[in-house]
């Protein structure tokens, strides 16, 4: 019945746009302050021009904009870090920006020759987040099994109870019942119990979270790559030359989603806190345009691990790990050759999660310095 889901489709994203047309008028509303690319360059360029500049001679020589310019910018001032040295050449002022300098405030100043303090930290925040996003990328390529090869192996299962069958791609539906699940276990759960024994208000940090989240993203390639296994053993017991035919249940499969729903609680929810709480104000767009890369390049980075397993394991006239009848191949290897990859991954992130330094910006009538208000949280588990 392709037409009725097509139709069912239909409904429901006009009504999504009619829910979103009542909400628009609610939303609460930013003016942009300009292209964080060009921000972003800008730097760059004024550190790259000023590359024979010696960056030793302390932080009173580097140019930073006072509070009325920061208030015109709608920006917060950050606190220098010794980090990623080179660009602080793009904030000395030499001789001839002081020569062109046209009121103390330097509001004439030329923004690809002299950038201040905040706008060079805007970039190695950025710098520093990059190695974080990088290890976000496998994890998108275990979710997207859940699409793909995990529809593929439901498919060779046994689907059917009594009279109905039981479409493999509506396994899914045990994914959102996770997520559901697992937000409300880790707010009212996990989140109270884990803040009461590290004695602070907030539980896990963002990136512990991320980190817990490509642990049990372990766990769901290992439970899928076993269930594969008990899949072929089943299959070559009752047909061996049929094509996909195995009497091992679909359900067993519900395990795999039930995991990719509650690493998905850990990781997304983290990683969009993570990097919108962490983008600096001046790059806010940046750190959510991350978190929607990551999602996409998994899905390439799929689509060329698959290639490229198909393209090793078919030599020697061997029909490869993938093939079109799952009963001649070996899809369990796949499974636990991504569970070995992300394991290397979670060491990978280990390593960048301890050598990250949290944002820092500078205490302004008693704030707490991190910007952190508690909402981006709240979006990131709505969005989830």
């Amino acid at each position: 019945m392709w037409p009725l889901g097509f139709w069912a489709s239909t409904a429901s994203a006009f009504l999504a746009l009619v829910l979103f047309l009542i909400g628009t008028p609610r939303y609460r509303h930013f003016e942009p302050k300009g292209n964080p690319l060009s921000r972003f360059c800008q730097v760059l360029v004024a550190a790259t021009g000023k590359w024979k500049a010696k960056t030793n001679q302390g932080e009173e020589n580097l140019f930073e904009g006072d509070k009325m310019e920061s208030a015109l910018n709608g920006d917060r001032k950050i606190l220098h870090t010794d980090g990623f040295r080179f660009l602080d050449k793009a904030a000395i002022m030499t001789p001839k920006d002081h020569s062109s300098k046209q009121d103390k405030n330097f509001y004439g100043r030329n923004p690809w020759r002299l950038c201040t303090v905040t706008q060079v930290e805007e970039v190695k925040c950025i710098l520093k987040l990059l190695p974080i996003w990088l290890c976000t990328i496998l994890y998108s390529v275990v979710f997207t099994q859940m699409a793909s090869l995990f529809v593929e192996q439901g498919t060779a299962m046994k689907t059917n109870i009594s009279d109905f069958n039981i479409p493999a791609a509506g396994m899914s539906s045990f994914d959102i019942l996770s997520v559901a699940m697992f937000i409300f276990l880790y707010r009212f759960a996990l989140d109270p119990i884990v803040a009461k024994i590290k004695s602070e208000p907030k539980g896990l940090t963002e990136l512990q979270r991320m980190g817990i989240g490509l642990v049990i993203a372990i766990l769901a390639m290992v439970a899928a790559g076993v269930v594969e296994v008990w899949r072929l053993n089943d299959a070559k017991k009752d047909c061996p030359n049929c094509v996909n035919a195995s009497s091992l249940s679909i359900f067993w499969q519900i395990p795999q989603y039930m995991l990719i729903g509650a690493s998905e609680v850990f990781m997304y929810v983290g990683q969009l806190e993570f990097f919108n709480g962490q983008a600096p104000d001046g790059l806010k767009s940046f750190g959510s345009a991350l978190c929607m890369t990551s999602i996409s390049l998994g899905n390439y980075v799929s689509d060329l691990l698959v290639t490229i397993v198909m393209k090793v394991s078919r030599k020697d006239d061997l029909p490869g790990w993938i093939p079109s009848n799952l009963n001649n191949g070996h899809l369990d290897l796949f499974f636990f050759m991504l569970a070995a990859l992300t394991s290397v991954d979670l060491v990978i992130y280990v390593i960048c999660a301890k050598w990250y330094k949290y944002i820092e910006f500078e205490r302004i009538n008693g704030a707490d310095g991190n910007g952190d208000d508690g909402q981006t949280e709240a979006a990131a588990e709505h969005s989830v």
